[in-house]
């Protein structure tokens, strides 16, 4: 798993199971096993956090800054995609901004 990559990640009952896009680097050999991920939605709100994405094969959506979280690589299902240079430099800046960094 690599940051840019899309994934299709089961993320509980709540979460869903759902596209999600990896921002962490991969975990080295002491850190623990956990992958940091900004979720896919297809519920838009026009929010200052959200940054629009179309891919083949998926409904029109954005990923949401607001919506941020970190699970066990295990809940990992299978890659989707990757996202170009360009969106992943834009969803940075969105969680700079949410997170105030």
């Amino acid at each position: 798993m690599n940051r840019g990559e899309i994934w299709l990640a089961d993320l509980g009952y709540v979460g869903k199971v759902r596209p999600v896009l990896i921002l962490s680097v991969p975990p080295g050999d002491d850190d623990r096993a956990l992958v940091t991920y900004v979720i896919r939605t297809t519920n838009m709100r026009g929010t200052a956090y959200e940054v629009a994405h179309k891919e083949r094969g998926m409904k029109p959506g954005a990923f949401d800054a607001q919506g941020l979280g970190s699970t066990d690589w295990s809940r990992f299902i299978r890659r989707l995609g990757t996202v170009d240079a360009a969106t992943l430099a834009t969803i940075e800046e969105r969680v700079r901004a949410w997170l105030a960094l």
